[in-house]
């Protein structure tokens, strides 16, 4: 048997990775750098076409994510937390739109598109707001559900050094929501 069948190439560990992260994995291994004569043209629409899938299908998952958590909301301290979270689940979106893999205008070209998809989930919030006006709902509620919107902005994602989005929090820092922290009560 040759090792053609072993190895099953870099589309296909392309194709693999973006599977996996589509469906919502965020540990994965980065698959191997694609030079433009790595692949036949034809390969290189297929694979473009999958990763146009994954980025689609994970954006769907964070925009229904999103609508729902900022329909709970009981008040706008929980919505503006909800934006605030969520802009953690655009920038996996955003890293892999900085994977050093794939070819620099490729990078670049994907980068701007996801910019416009969250300008437009922005905008469509707002625009919603609008509808909520003229649909009758408490125009105080809607002002502060605005200001919430345009405080806490998904777009600031956007502007962030990769870096800092990639950056681990500190080590003094915890998450409030987490488990249970070991408390010492006088007696």
């Amino acid at each position: 048997m040759s090792g053609l069948w072993a190895d099953r190439g870099p589309y296909h560990a392309w194709a693999d990775y973006l599977e996996n992260w589509a469906a919502g994995a965020v540990d994965l291994t980065t698959p191997p750098a694609l030079a433009p004569e790595d692949l036949p043209q034809d390969g290189w629409q297929r694979l473009l076409t999958r990763i146009d899938q994954a980025v689609s299908s994970r954006l769907q998952a964070w925009a229904d994510a999103l609508v729902a958590a900022l329909s709970e909301a009981p008040d706008e301290f929980s919505a503006g937390r909800a934006l605030a979270q969520s802009r953690a689940g655009l920038r996996q979106v955003l890293l892999l739109t900085r994977v050093p893999s794939l070819p620099e205008d490729f990078r670049s070209q994907m980068a701007q598109a996801v910019g416009k998809q969250v300008q437009r989930v922005q905008f469509d919030l707002e625009r919603e707001l609008d509808r909520a006006v003229t649909a009758g709902l408490d125009a105080r509620w809607v002002e502060a559900r605005r200001r919430t919107l345009r405080d806490n902005p998904l777009t600031a994602v956007l502007s962030a050094e990769p870096a800092a989005a990639e950056t681990p929090a500190p080590a003094w820092s915890y998450d409030p929501a987490g488990g249970g922290r070991r408390r010492v009560v006088p007696r």
